[in-house]
């Protein structure tokens, strides 16, 4: 599966490390999808897709790049 955002680059997952306050939204070890927002990185936030399936900012140290394409095309481990 070869998916590309609007932007035209393939989409970039980051695995929830940290959920303080966000327990109902993000779930500790679970990959989710990135979504560019360079003004919010340049301010230490990063957009993801959460478990509402919205996407909303969160502090960036809350995850970690997710690794490797081929991380990309596995699903979701609970």
């Amino acid at each position: 599966m070869n998916q590309m955002i609007p932007n035209g680059h393939p989409p970039r997952f980051a695995v929830c490390v940290r959920n303080d306050g966000y327990e109902l939204d993000l779930a500790l070890h679970r990959r989710y999808e990135v979504l560019p927002d360079p003004s919010a990185e340049r301010s230490g936030w990063i957009r993801v897709v959460d478990e509402t399936g919205e996407d909303y900012l969160y502090p960036a140290k809350y995850f970690r790049p997710s690794g490797s394409a081929a991380d990309a095309e596995r699903p979701n481990e609970s």
